[in-house]
C-alpha cells in the first residue's frame, strides 16, 4: 500500500504543464589503442604482395615461400584475420607496428590473405 501511494505521489500532483527541457548528454569512450580495421573484407592477392613486401623477412608462410625465423611460423600459428589486423596494426612483443606505414586497406587486404592462406 505505501509504494502505491508513494508512486502516485511521483505521477502529477502538479500544475506545472510545462515540458522540461533536458541538456543534451554526450558520451565518450576513453582514447583506446589503434583499432585495426574490421574484418570480413581484404583484397588477398594484394594481401599477399604486401605480405611478400613487408612480413616475409619474419615470418613463415608457405604459400609466400616465406622462411623468416623472427616472428611466428603462421602456417602452425594459423591465425584469423581479425588477429592478424589487430596485430599487424599495433605491433607487439619484437614485431613493430604498421599503423602509420600501411593504410587500413592494405591491413585488411594482409589480414585477409594470411587467413586464408593458413586456413586461420
Amino acid at each position: 500500500m505505501a509504494i502505491a501511494a508513494l508512486g502516485a505521489a511521483g505521477c502529477g500532483g502538479s500544475d506545472d504543464t510545462s515540458t522540461p527541457t533536458t541538456a543534451p548528454t554526450t558520451t565518450s569512450a576513453p582514447p583506446a589503442a589503434t583499432t585495426a580495421p574490421s574484418s570480413g573484407n581484404g583484397d588477398t592477392a594484394a594481401g599477399k604482395q604486401i605480405f611478400t613486401a613487408n612480413c616475409s623477412g619474419c615470418h613463415t608462410l608457405a604459400d609466400a615461400n616465406a622462411t623468416g625465423t623472427v616472428g611466428p611460423n603462421l602456417d602452425q600459428l594459423k591465425p584469423d584475420q581479425q588477429r592478424v589486423a589487430t596485430q599487424v596494426t599495433n605491433g607487439g612483443g619484437v614485431m613493430p607496428a604498421f599503423a602509420g606505414q600501411l593504410s587500413d586497406t592494405q591491413i585488411q587486404d594482409v589480414a585477409a590473405y594470411v587467413a586464408a592462406a593458413t586456413g586461420g
